[in-house]
């Protein structure tokens, strides 16, 4: 249930309520749609009362961000809510085709930086500016804002680069908590208040993937290791220790249970921050192994022991004050734990060193309680100093990128907010300074420059009143005299001045100045500076010294001495710096003071901030109890007063954030001259190629104006194609206004222009991937074609070779088989000569028989003599060959053995007995032939007439013959 306080308790207070209500009763009767307000911008009238109002029914319904124009409103809800910072939401952010149409959150910011880095429209680098008060939500924004760009900026494409960002991410995650547990603290406002301004760079690459980071710190408000105001805490880290340490790192570190320190005030109280472990392991991720971090804590536990050493008033002057009797065990572990001879260590603390005269002789001049008191403060808060920058060098180098590898940026910025307590010193002048410089940043950026641009660009535009504060910045920072100039002076002139001298210097010096007052009713000097969140009280006392930050040499060179080796680290020796630590007064180099130093670091930020687009997040505490459902009126209306919420509200509501020059919008939208072609094919204007590169500076404005008038032709039909049937409103055309160098357009604008830049380069794309797909198959059409050709040529040429090969084995077949034919029928004409003399003349003819001739006969009994040679040669085996085969043929031939040309010819019918080797065949017979492995043993030449052929035509001739 929302709690409504009004905080009036007055009578004329509660008329001034009741008078405000009834001012908005016209305005309140549709109270119950204000928490579906979106936009500030759409509330009318805008007033603070009415922006109030719709701040809080939407606080009511658990709607915590609210756009106002360019910035983004956050309340703190002062409660969990995991639902609204999930990874499904910051998923669903990224992926929206338009996130600024869905509900108003930090992850739209986030999504809208990222988008401008991958438009690449100049100045690409972004940067989010977080402001507020102190306890109003910036660092959990910036926390929020580091896990959303882990998530959206990391797409590796391999298994190896995506375990390398996986690593950046967690590393740059787990800087937060490393930094927060060393430079936040709990102050009155906010129990996780940072005590130290940073300005986080996340560095992406070329494809805008996320490839590291950078840390660059903003005065650590040291001062708060030895002081902390009442019911205010020190940093984090020294809770931690004493709360989350084991039995035997206590024992280790001189930390018994329910041990009293003088620098850990309310120990008893218990917040979410206090999570050792989590801070061991985030240091553990950061590259910190366990020694070191033991190292660590071991140094931070001789610092609170060193707050427990107290000194006694001494009573002569000429002697060095004494230990307290409690004190002398603090003393003792102190040295123990930082590894520093006692005896040195308190010799420093008692004793100061004086170099005074041109021999520079040395004087020691012992200390009072109250020097030595500042001496302890001083190593302290210098040693704590040393590790704090320390540990922010190694998360930088381990979370860092190679400056080759990234060429973009987002900025994350989150500085402490606005800070008024009833005793304010320079760390609240330093911080209110910043806070002030920032609110001239957007006051200079967006509400004065606009409307002056506006101007010059020849709109149509009625200025809107703002507050600005640039009075109160020349008061702090002016020249020639200002407060932060006559606090160096006092510095530099190192001489005696009270806190009285140095107020009443001030009111005479500075008494022009609109924004410096006094309050006269203080007893203790002090000055008022009006800022533009409300008057300061600060105090003088104290200032001039704080400003200087005196560091003794001789705690220096103590600390040089120690064994420790993290103290090593921190305190190295360098051997010039004993030639040089004490120079002449003659050449004595200028102070270089905590205010010159602050602001020097806070010009070079705003100057990386001017180079950038810019985005701000205004967060509002709702109360400073920090109770979830509890809406002050009286706190949230002094907010959006100070941070000008409403003068903001106006100039959105009527002015144009985008600013175009006219090269870049026709170089980046002239694709849209497509569309006018197509809807209007008449209109002819200069194609933006011709003489693109020839443009001079005095015929570039008269060339610009027709690309410009063709590309502002197009919006209509972008207009009409992206409204929603029935919806009157996206039907209604967003003015654009072309200026003298610039166009001005809104931010769904210049959706809708990069809707149909899209649109044309996906109609591009398409023709490019068809007439691509045409190349590419009538370039493999061409290549097929070729390939069966080149195929077809090889085929026929293979064919043509093997055909060759088998006609000439076919030809040296059938020559040999020919010259064996010619020589059988040699050797048979050669046996028929004899053997047809002998059978003339004694064997008869038969009677009946007719007399055959003389050709035939001799041709039928060379076929009966030599048949038995065919079937042997026929059936012979293949390996037979060379003299096994004439063996054979001279057995067949009864041929004597010995010179083939001497012997003579014995015919079998000069034998007496039988005429043959084998008996005539009576009937029929049947042979069983095996087929030849040759490949051609089935193909013979043709047959002559009168040619042997084999066994079966000697059967047939034999047949033939006996039926004649």
């Amino acid at each position: 249930m929302l709690q409504q306080v009004n905080g009036h308790s007055s009578g004329s207070d509660a008329q001034g309520g009741k008078s405000l209500r009834e001012d908005l009763q016209e305005f309140l009767g549709g109270e119950a749609l204000l928490h579906e307000l979106d936009d500030l911008t759409k509330v009318n009238p805008v007033t603070l009362e009415t922006v109030l109002r719709c701040l809080q029914a939407r606080y009511a319904a658990d709607m915590f961000y609210t756009s106002a124009g360019c910035t983004l409103v956050a309340l703190n809800p002062f409660k969990p809510v995991p639902q609204l910072y999930s990874p499904a939401l910051m998923r669903e952010y990224h992926a929206a085709p338009q996130p600024q149409k869905l509900r108003p959150h930090i992850f739209a910011v986030g999504e809208q930086t990222y988008r401008n880095v991958q438009s690449l429209i100049e100045p690409v680098n972004q940067s989010i500016i977080v402001s507020g008060e102190s306890g109003a939500g910036k660092t959990w924004t910036s926390r929020c804002l580091m896990k959303f760009y882990a998530v959206v900026a990391a797409s590796p494409t391999s298994l190896e680069s995506h375990k390398i960002a996986e690593r950046i991410e967690q590393r740059i995650l787990n800087s937060n908590p490393v930094m927060e547990a060393f430079g936040n603290a709990c102050t009155l406002r906010n129990n996780n208040s940072s005590r130290f301004g940073k300005f986080i760079q996340l560095q992406l690459n070329s494809a805008q993937q996320m490839t590291g980071a950078a840390v660059q710190t903003y005065l650590l408000e040291k001062t708060r290791v030895t002081c902390q105001a009442s019911s205010e805490r020190n940093f984090h880290i020294f809770y931690q220790i004493c709360k989350g340490a084991s039995v035997d790192e206590r024992l280790q570190w001189h930390l018994p249970e329910g041990a009293s320190f003088s620098w850990l005030p309310n120990p008893e109280r218990t917040l979410e921050e206090d999570c050792f472990q989590v801070t061991r392991e985030a240091m553990l991720h950061l590259g910190i192994d366990i020694p070191t971090q033991n190292n660590i804590f071991q140094v931070l536990a001789g610092l609170l022991h060193l707050g427990n050493i107290w000194f006694a008033d001494s009573k002569d002057e000429a002697q060095s004050c004494q230990l307290m009797d409690d004190a002398k065990c603090s003393i003792r572990t102190s040295a123990s734990l930082l590894q520093l001879p006692e005896d040195p260590l308190l010799e420093t603390l008692q004793i100061r060193t004086i170099r005074a005269g041109r021999q520079q002789q040395v004087f020691q001049k012992p200390c009072s309680r109250a020097e030595c008191d500042t001496r302890r403060d001083c190593l302290a808060k210098l040693v704590y100093a040393r590790l704090f920058d320390w540990l922010v060098s190694v998360i930088n180098s381990s979370i860092c990128a190679d400056p080759d590898s990234w060429t973009t940026f987002i900025g994350l910025l989150d500085v402490y907010g606005f800070e008024s307590f009833p005793n304010n010193s320079l760390e609240q002048l330093c911080i209110n300074y910043a806070n002030e410089k920032l609110q001239q940043h957007f006051v200079a950026h967006y509400l004065r420059a606009q409307q002056e641009e506006y101007a010059v660009e020849g709109l149509d535009w009625s200025f809107v009143n703002y507050q600005d504060n640039q009075a109160c910045l020349d008061l702090i920072e002016g020249s020639p005299i200002s407060i932060c100039s006559l606090i160096n002076e006092e510095c530099r002139l190192n001489r005696p001045s009270s806190a009285a001298q140095l107020q009443t210097r001030l009111e005479s010096a500075l008494a022009g100045s609109p924004c410096l007052g006094h309050n006269k009713l203080s007893r203790e000097p002090s000055f008022i500076v009006v800022h533009y969140a409300g008057p300061v009280q600060y105090h003088t006392a104290g200032l001039v010294e704080k400003n200087k930050d005196p560091v003794p040499p001789e705690l220096t060179r103590l600390l040089q001495q120690s064994q420790d080796p993290l103290l090593k680290v921190l305190f190295p020796m360098d051997p010039e710096e004993k030639s040089q630590e004490e120079p002449s007064g003659q050449s004595r180099a200028p102070v270089l003071t905590v205010v010159s130093k602050f602001k020097a670091s806070l010009e070079q930020l705003l100057q990386v901030l001017h180079s950038t687009t810019p985005h701000y997040i205004r967060c509002i505490k709702p109360n400073s109890q920090g109770q979830a459902h509890t809406f002050l009126q009286e706190e949230v209306l002094s907010q959006l007063e100070a941070c000008g919420l409403v003068e903001t509200i106006h100039i959105s509501a009527a002015g144009f954030p985008i600013r175009i020059p006219h090269q870049n919008f026709v170089e980046r939208y002239e694709l849209l001259r497509r569309l006018c072609t197509r809807t209007s094919p008449g209109s002819h204007s200069p194609s933006p190629d011709e003489g693109h590169s020839e443009w001079s500076p005095h015929t570039k404005g008269a060339t610009l104006q027709p690309l410009l008038q063709d590309i502002l032709h197009t919006l209509p039909a972008l207009t009409q194609a992206a409204a929603t049937p029935g919806d009157p409103a996206e039907a209604t055309p967003v003015p654009v206004h072309c200026g003298r160098t610039k166009v001005f357009m809104t931010d769904s604008m210049l959706e809708l222009l990069e809707c149909g830049r899209a649109q044309v380069l996906e109609q591009c794309a398409c023709c490019i991937q068809g007439s691509w797909r045409r190349h590419r198959h009538r370039k493999q059409e061409r290549q097929r074609q070729a390939a069966t050709l080149i195929q077809a040529a090889i085929r026929s040429w293979l064919a043509r070779k093997h055909i060759q090969r088998m006609h000439a084995a076919a030809t040296a077949i059938k020559r040999t088989w020919q010259k064996w034919r010619i020589r059988m029928a040699f050797l048979a004409s050669k046996e028929l000569d004899g053997v047809q003399e002998k059978h003339v003349s004694q064997v008869p003819l038969p009677l009946g028989s007719l007399l055959l001739p003389q050709a035939q006969t001799s041709l039928l009994e060379a076929i009966i003599r030599l048949w038995p040679l065919g079937l042997v040669l026929a059936n012979a085996a293949v390996g037979v060959r060379g003299f096994q085969r004439k063996l054979v043929v001279w057995a067949c031939l009864q041929l004597p053995m010995g010179n083939p040309s001497s012997y003579a010819v014995q015919m079998a019918q000069e034998q007496a007995g039988v005429t043959s080797i084998r008996a005539l065949p009576q009937g029929s017979i049947k042979f069983h032939c095996r087929k030849s492995p040759l490949p051609y043993a089935d193909i013979c030449p043709e047959p002559s007439l009168h040619s042997v052929t084999g066994f079966n035509q000697i059967l047939l001739e034999r047949h033939s013959l006996s039926h004649m």
